[in-house]
């Protein structure tokens, strides 16, 4: 037997194996070499930095490129090598990505069958705490001659489960989050029409052919809108990493109440196939199904429905049968094919704008608020916003000398896109009503296997939990202004020059205008078709289906009145606020006021773009065209109104000259009479 001081001096090694059990066995290993360690005394190096290290395929051979992952909890300095059998470096990275956690990559297209070994030697060793025993971090990764048996479905499962939530597959999520949707700051944001166009990217997804099924070339068609996108990428990662995963069938709430999720589904439980009866449906936004062991909020009012309901009618001789309850296909064959089912049936057709604004101390949600610090927002925490949408923190990049703080998050629209957003007041909104659920920062809940199934972790055992421990119910404590001071104070710690400042936010407004170029023009696109959009009536302009989600703008329109008041505002906020700004010497609090006004009015003016008018024909415009029109905005969203309309362009001017569609005149009425919603830059509230 080897002794656990023995054990924990063995290099640990990364072997590759293929069947689920030895997966599993393989996992198992390395976590329980580190009680093992801990029992003798001090934790080991691994322990104190929070190492964990991917290699990718999740069964390494030689016909296939090993790309392997470094992850780290503490901010360590050093290179990344990656090292041949016959010892030479094959690959070297000082490029540390992240924080936290930090990470860095290495990747070789045709390893050799063999023994590998990824060192991370760190600075600075034997000096500034760093011991000689921790100047290298290394593992061993096996990497097989043939290619081994490939990965198959296992019974009672959607995929197989061979790992569990941690801290270091919470850290992995987190880099591949990040590596998945960068970009540089000095370029702008980029876009995709679709999910699958990032997953298909291996330059970008570092877990492309994981699974070694050559699944990420099958052409699978990964499409969500925003309430799917957090869904889609922790199931994605879940799907190639054996994690288990489940999601909530949760109402929108209303009525001065969150949204509840009194069902819950997961891979190894999945929700019923068939939809039930017409007459059993729930009169509700969302019929959720609870599990057929207690009634459940659902379950009550289906009971009420059923009592209430006139018996059944015998159909007369010959008259055609009632359809039947509609279904989605059954899951086919096949670990891909299977996922990618699940992922538009099950979870596509589960989860909405709701889900992520459930209560804070709710515990029957898939979501946990976590307390605004550095260490806690990390890449893939997720915002929900009061009014529905949802962002995943997708990078963050330090308050440096001269540049402030910048958090970026990605998205996804109704008609597909998916693209990146920086945090600012315009892209992340908040509110303090508890009528409208709980919006923050939220972080997913943990799903554990336990007694021959799975559930997901209450907030009390998350917070003791050494894995986690980051819950915080803070948020719901905080007034609108409280939370944008905070989250400022977070990503910029030190006083941020105020000129600097507020250019920033004027590039976020920019950014967010040209977005809706994209917007618009995909409405042009949809008009050309010669089909038109019916228009929902009140609230539901905001929640719906069909066209008008795909192609109207009504939250995204909402969000952008929101933001010009923001960047309009700037220079009252510095005013308010500037003991949070490096005041130029000599300057009194009423003449950096007076100069950023100056500043502001000239770069509104000179940031200009251009958008399709309705004949194809370029019409260029300022950013401070667009705040001038910030009336004509209130009424821009109908999809049914041509794209000069939609930006404004005055009733007669050359600009409008070639509008050729505009909304039916009781469209327009309505839109007349919810005018004030965005006059006063609020959503109704539901029910």
């Amino acid at each position: 037997m080897v002794s656990a001081r023995r054990l924990a001096a063995v290099t640990p090694r990364l072997v590759a194996v293929t069947t689920v059990f030895s997966l599993a066995f393989a996992t198992s290993a390395l976590i329980l070499s580190a009680p093992a360690a801990r029992a003798q005394g001090a934790p080991t190096c691994d322990e104190a930095a929070g190492v964990a290290v991917l290699p990718s395929p999740v069964a390494p051979w030689k016909g296939a490129p090993l790309r392997v992952l470094f992850t780290s909890e503490k901010p360590l300095d050093g290179e990344l090598t990656l090292v041949a059998p016959n010892g030479t470096v094959a690959a070297k990275s000082r490029d540390r990505r992240g924080g936290p956690p930090y990470f860095w990559v290495a990747e070789v297209a045709q390893p050799a069958a063999g023994t590998w070994q990824v060192t991370l030697s760190r600075d600075g060793a034997g000096s500034g705490g760093t011991t000689a025993d921790c100047a290298t971090i290394s593992r061993e990764i096996a990497v097989k001659p043939t290619e081994p048996p490939r990965p198959k479905t296992q019974g009672g499962s959607v995929w197989p489960v061979r790992a569990s939530w941690t801290r270091a597959n919470e850290n992995l999520f987190s880099a591949w989050v990040e590596r998945l949707f960068d970009a540089p700051l000095d370029a702008p944001p980029p876009s995709w029409k679709a999910l699958h166009e990032v997953l298909r990217d291996r330059s970008r997804n570092l877990l492309f052919n994981h699974l070694g099924l050559a699944e990420d070339q099958a052409n699978l068609v990964i499409r969500p809108d925003c309430a799917d996108l957090p869904y889609f990428l922790r199931a994605y990662f879940a799907f190639k990493m054996g994690l288990p995963y489940g999601y909530a069938k949760c109402t929108r709430g209303g009525g001065g109440q969150a949204p509840r999720c009194p069902a819950w589904w997961n891979i190894q439980r999945e929700e019923p196939r068939a939809a039930p009866p017409p007459e059993e449906m729930v009169a509700s936004a969302d019929p959720a199904m609870p599990p057929p062991s207690s009634p459940g909020l659902f379950g009550m009012l289906r009971q009420q429905q059923q009592a209430a309901a006139p018996a059944p009618v015998t159909p007369a001789p010959g008259a055609k049968p009632a359809p039947k309850p509609w279904s989605p296909p059954p899951r086919p064959a096949g670990l891909v094919p299977g996922f990618a089912h699940y992922l538009k049936w099950s979870i596509g057709d589960g989860v909405h704008s709701g889900s992520g604004r459930t209560a804070l101390a709710d515990d029957a949600t898939d979501y946990y608020p976590v307390a605004l610090s550095e260490e806690t927002l990390r890449p893939g925490t997720i915002y929900a916003d009061p009014y529905g949408h949802l962002l995943v923190i997708a990078k963050r990049v330090p308050q440096s000398g001269d540049a402030a703080g910048v958090m970026l998050a990605v998205d996804a629209q109704p008609d597909g896109t998916v693209a990146i957003k920086r945090f600012w007041r315009g892209n992340f909104l908040f509110a303090d009503d508890p009528a409208l659920g709980g919006p923050g920062f939220k972080r997913f809940r943990p799903v554990v296997l336990e007694g021959g199934g799975m559930r997901r972790l209450t907030n009390r055992e998350i917070a003791k939990n050494p894995n986690y421990g980051d819950v915080s119910l803070d948020q719901g404590r905080m007034s609108v202004e409280a939370f944008y001071d905070r989250m400022e104070d977070v990503i910029s710690p030190s006083q941020l020059d105020p000129l600097r400042a507020m250019k920033e936010a004027i590039q976020a407004l920019d950014e967010q205008v040209r977005a809706r170029v994209t917007s618009v023009e995909n409405g042009r696109k949809y008009q050309i078709t010669g089909k038109s959009a019916d228009m929902p009536d009140g609230a539901a302009i905001f929640e719906t289906t069909g066209a008008w989600e795909d192609f109207a703008t009504p939250s995204r329109d909402l969000r952008l009145l929101i933001a010009i008041d923001v960047v309009r505002g700037y220079p009252d906020r510095v005013a308010r606020r500037p003991e949070r700004y490096a005041m130029p010497a000599g300057k009194s609090v009423a003449d950096v006021k007076a100069e950023l006004e100056t500043v502001l009015a000239a770069e509104l003016s000179a940031r200009k773009f251009s958008y399709p008018r309705t004949d194809g024909s370029q019409w260029t415009l300022t950013v401070k065209d667009v705040v001038d029109r910030v009336k004509a905005l209130e009424m821009a969203y109908n999809v049914n109104d041509c794209a000069e309309l939609r930006w404004g362009a005055p009733e007669g001017s050359q600009e409008a000259s070639t509008c050729k569609g505009r909304a039916s005149s009781s469209q327009r009425a309505k839109m007349t009479d919810y005018r004030a919603w965005f006059a006063e830059r609020r959503r109704p509230p539901r029910g």
